[in-house]
């Protein structure tokens, strides 16, 4: 099914937080709180969020932290009615974009063991398994894969960042 409002990516603010606490609510099993999200807009200043928006509709969230030289993804989601769209392409290439910006040599994260199809998006961006966090997850106790990209300035992820760019100009969700 084709996005029909236009699909905007910026910076999340204060505002944004109970549309993002519906998403949150919607695809983890612990969802962050509201005043998680506060602190992280209005006094982290190594925190850098960004939410995709249909219209006016928040319809996707992530972040970044930069510790050091590497941006650090602290969380991503998008809402379920909006998955399989490239949304989640966007908001990505986007966290790569401020990633960048603000210096980072590359990007890590951590994604459930079990999260299959966000571990292939990431797979699409570079991402590469670099490790394991046995019992990460406090609800479940389910493991975690530390997944990093390439230098981020590198010809590698260079090409990627371009293919992802042209997609996104082009309009291609996938």
């Amino acid at each position: 099914m084709a996005v029909s409002a236009p699909l905007v990516v910026g910076p999340m603010r204060v505002a944004d937080i109970g549309a993002v606490l519906e998403i949150e609510r919607l695809s983890f099993s612990s969802p962050w709180p509201a005043f998680a999200f506060e602190q992280e807009l209005t006094a982290n200043r190594l925190a850098h969020y960004r939410v995709a928006r249909l219209g006016e509709r928040v319809v996707a969230f992530g972040g970044i932290w930069l510790m050091v030289d590497e941006a650090h993804i602290t969380t991503f989601g998008v809402h379920p009615e909006h998955r399989r769209r490239g949304i989640g392409r966007r908001l990505l290439l986007q966290l790569a974009e401020v990633a960048l910006g603000l210096g980072s040599a590359r990007m890590t994260l951590e994604v459930r063991v079990s999260n299959e199809p966000a571990q292939a998006l990431y797979r699409s961006f570079g991402f590469d398994v670099t490790g394991r966090r046995v019992a990460y997850y406090s609800d479940d106790g389910e493991d975690a894969l530390v997944m990093t990209t390439p230098a981020l300035t590198g010809p590698a992820m260079q090409a990627v960042l371009a293919a992802e760019r042209a997609r996104a100009s082009d309009g291609d969700p996938r």
